[in-house]
């Protein structure tokens, strides 16, 4: 079976280096790394008297891995609002967090190397669980500074309507 069914000709899977993050309808600005969509399913054990020495399995929980966003560190505070959302140390007693919205849903597209939108993700309820403001400073470094947030979810889904694209040639007119 082939790999990609509307270009036949392409051979390589897509590259991790082209992707945009969504959230409250518009993109975020800068994100650099993402961590995997991971999920494990707890396995459960069990077995009857009667049965031989091994058992049997079965699922049991399904766990969401949080995920990690990275940016360099620019003026854009959409890391830090969202963050203050769960925590903000300066609004006092009570009103810490703002239970109305400190949750969002937010978007993950893949694109291939022409930036075409070839797949993505909804995560599902999310919320920050981390913030780092600033990455360990290093006057004998040479890095980009980096914000991140770790996001909690419980879940997410493939959004099926975003379908593979035809991949423009050069011998085609865009």
């Amino acid at each position: 079976m082939a790999q990609f069914t509307v270009n036949s000709q392409r051979f390589d899977p897509y590259k991790n280096f082209k992707f945009r993050i969504k959230w409250d309808g518009r993109y975020v600005a800068g994100v650099s790394k993402v961590s995997p969509l991971r999920r494990t399913t707890e396995v459960i054990r069990h077995r009857e008297g009667g049965d031989p020495s091994s058992s049997r399995k079965s699922p049991g929980r399904t766990e969401f891995d949080a995920i990690t966003l990275e940016r360099g560190v620019t003026h854009d505070a959409e890391f830090e609002r969202w963050a203050n959302k769960v925590w903000n140390v300066g609004a006092g007693a009570g009103a810490e967090v703002s239970l109305k919205d400190f949750r969002k849903d937010l978007i993950l597209e893949l694109c291939n190397e022409a930036g075409q939108l070839v797949k993505a993700w909804h995560v599902l309820r999310c919320w920050v669980s981390e913030y780092a403001a600033l990455p360990e400073l290093d006057a004998n470094g040479s890095a980009v500074a980096i914000e991140l947030i770790k996001i909690e979810n419980e879940g997410w889904e493939r959004d099926a309507a975003v379908q593979e694209p035809a991949e423009p040639s050069f011998d085609e007119p865009a």
